[in-house]
């Protein structure tokens, strides 16, 4: 399928509308991302065109955009492009979609706390989480696990009968 697969860097401009049809949830939020650019002549950065965004989220990450999203945030977000264009009253506008697959926080200008959310809690595993493999160095040879005693060993239980064999002492 053919698509404009597009990914923006901006910040959030309107604070996100959440709805819950029966079709699943849905939010969306105005996105704006300004072109930056280093102006020589006044030896400064200087801000350029702002283009504007409505980005479109589904589901659990309409649900996580409303709980996680405030305007100014910096945002990184990833999706299909859809530009539409109308026509009211003789005056021909035009608007730029984004229906998101990802959407985030902008790392490079901040910091965020993950936390998950809509899975209940996983039992703990059975087994101990092993040790991340080192990249670097192959790994060696397998060694063969020494064998777990669980008792004594033959000759001991033998002895221990003798034991209980013989009379006590007396002094």
């Amino acid at each position: 399928m053919n698509e404009t697969t597009v990914c923006v860097v901006g910040n959030v401009a309107t604070q996100p509308v959440y709805r819950e049809p029966a079709a699943g949830a849905s939010a969306r939020f105005r996105l704006a991302v300004t072109a930056r650019y280093w102006d020589r002549e006044k030896n400064t950065w200087t801000d350029g065109h702002t283009n504007f965004f409505t980005v479109w989220a589904n589901r659990q990450l309409a649900t996580n955009a409303m709980a996680s999203l405030n305007v100014g945030d910096p945002v990184l977000v990833q999706g299909r492009l859809k530009v539409r264009t109308e026509t009211r009253d003789g005056t021909s506008r035009t608007w730029a979609d984004i229906d998101a697959t990802a959407i985030g926080h902008d790392l490079a200008r901040g910091t965020s706390a993950f936390r998950r959310s809509g899975r209940p809690e996983q039992p703990a595993p059975a087994e101990p989480p092993r040790p991340e493999p080192s990249w670097e160095t192959p790994d060696p040879a397998p060694r063969a696990q020494p064998r777990q005693r669980s008792g004594p060993e033959p000759q001991e239980r033998e002895q221990g009968r003798e034991q209980d064999r013989e009379p006590a002492a007396v002094a």
